[in-house]
């Protein structure tokens, strides 16, 4: 039995544990069955975004003729030469950081899988360790529906189509969130004919007005069907062939295509751990569960990330991450795990971002509020660059003119929106927002004329 100060599950998320307890001289047993980095590296954030970048630019040239460039010819995609360099890229980057983490005098770190064969008892392959502080980041794998037909045939999920080179004629994208919606926009900017298959809405968590515009920019450029439940999936003759259901009245029918794309939602990457043997307590639906300060119901043992399901974005991971440090390694205090405003942002066409509570939850929460906009193409950089769609949304409470949720679909919206995290966070009101000189003609300017559309509103 081998002992240490800190064991760690996962290199993704368990990052952000494994090198502060090492730099603090605490032994560290860090354990990886995968490519080092998690998901976000290798299957999530950073490929991804290395693809959507250059769709969004094909999107940006789409509209060139607006502002009166008109392009000699057809600019061709070399999707395989580009998958090649962005699956190139990330591999080396974890490569890194197995060699970085090798180097290190203060972590051993194993390449296996890891399951608990007791309290604070972790074996990897045949080695069995324990350790005062256990961490676990397992992170999260793609959802795979329990649809009749559909194990056994070539789909693909967020995994394989990163790392697809060839682009395929047509796709069926089965799911309506963040994950679907940013790789359709990939395969469909790039010339594949998509479909989506949608249980209820497009982005559902978002605000509904948010989510009703997306859905309505989003499909001048896919085929979107809502409503529908997939029954079964055929898999014939090089194409999927699959039976909707209607999930009100209609009749069955068929949709097909040359790939599938499953993007129903993710669960927790917890089957391996055994967790059983340990005593730590999963939901039903195998979420590991923690109290306010990620410790699990068994003494010594706490889990982060995805696998736990506060949240899915790896900033909430890092914030994660950083408190466990501080609270269980260095001591620094005792308060549970605050997260503040908890932003996100999908990185598809158009670009969604939001901070705080929807429209919905406000109404359902009896609070007086009120909804200030401003859209894209009203504003200067607007008009600049022709913009045919985009807005910003700003609820405020008028009890005291606090920002309660802001909303933006549009060019940066991701970008524009970190100015509203900081208010929400600091507790700021309209009056202070609207203190601030903004820089003309800026985009961020629409957050200012949103603002002053709410200030009227509450005076009115």
């Amino acid at each position: 039995m081998k002992s240490y100060d800190v064991i760690v599950i996962g290199t993704g998320g368990g990052m952000k544990i494994a090198l502060p307890a090492a730099e603090m001289g605490l032994r560290v047993a860090l354990v990886e069955k995968d490519a080092a980095g998690g998901t976000c590296l290798n299957r999530g954030c950073i490929p991804s975004k290395m693809l959507i970048h250059p769709a969004d630019f094909m999107r940006r040239l789409e509209g060139a003729r607006r502002i009166d460039l008109h392009p000699d010819g057809d600019l061709r995609v070399a999707f395989d030469d580009m998958v090649h360099r962005v699956s190139d890229t990330v591999d080396r980057m974890s490569q890194g950081l197995f060699a970085m983490l090798e180097a290190s005098d203060n972590i051993d770190l194993y390449r296996g899988r890891a399951f608990f064969n007791g309290p604070r008892r972790v074996v990897v392959d045949t080695i069995e360790m324990t350790a005062p502080r256990i961490f676990v980041a397992t992170g999260s794998v793609p959802r795979i529906p329990a649809v009749e037909g559909l194990a056994g045939t070539p789909f693909m999920t967020s995994r394989e189509a990163l790392r697809t080179t060839e682009l395929p004629a047509s796709m069926l994208v089965l799911g309506g969130g963040y994950i679907a919606c940013e790789l359709g926009h990939v395969f469909g900017t790039f010339g594949t004919k998509t479909t989506f298959l949608v249980r209820s809405r497009l982005l559902r968590p978002e605000d509904r007005e948010l989510g009703d515009r997306f859905a309505a920019v989003f499909g001048r450029h896919h085929r979107i069907l809502t409503g529908v439940l997939p029954q079964r999936v055929v898999y014939e003759g090089g194409r999927f062939h699959v039976l909707l259901r209607p999930a009100g009245e209609g009749r069955e029918h068929t949709v097909t295509a040359d790939s599938l794309l499953v993007a129903a939602g993710v669960v927790p990457a917890t089957t391996d751990l055994e967790l059983a043997a340990t005593g730590v307590a999963c939901d039903a639906g195998g979420f590991i569960r923690v109290d306010r300060h990620l410790r699990t119901s068994c003494e010594g043992v706490y889990a982060f990330g995805d696998c736990v399901g506060n949240h899915f974005f790896r900033h909430t991971v890092n914030r994660e991450g950083e408190y466990l440090v501080d609270r269980f390694l260095k001591r620094a205090h005792r308060e549970p795990l605050r997260y503040g405003p908890v932003p996100h942002a999908v990185f598809t066409w158009p670009e969604v971002a939001a901070v705080g509570r929807t429209e919905e939850a406000l109404h359902a929460d009896g609070i007086d509020y009120v909804a200030g906009y401003a859209e894209y193409s009203d504003s200067n950089q607007g008009l600049a660059r022709q913009l045919d769609h985009g807005f910003v949304k700003l609820l405020v409470e008028r009890k005291n003119g606090r920002l309660a949720g802001a909303h933006i679909l549009g060019e940066d919206a991701a970008t524009m929106v970190h100015m509203l995290i900081v208010l929400m966070a600091r507790g700021g009101s309209l009056d202070d927002l609207l203190e601030v000189m903004f820089i003309h003609p800026a985009l961020p300017e629409l957050v200012r004329d949103a603002a002053r559309d709410a200030r009227a509103r509450l005076r009115a």
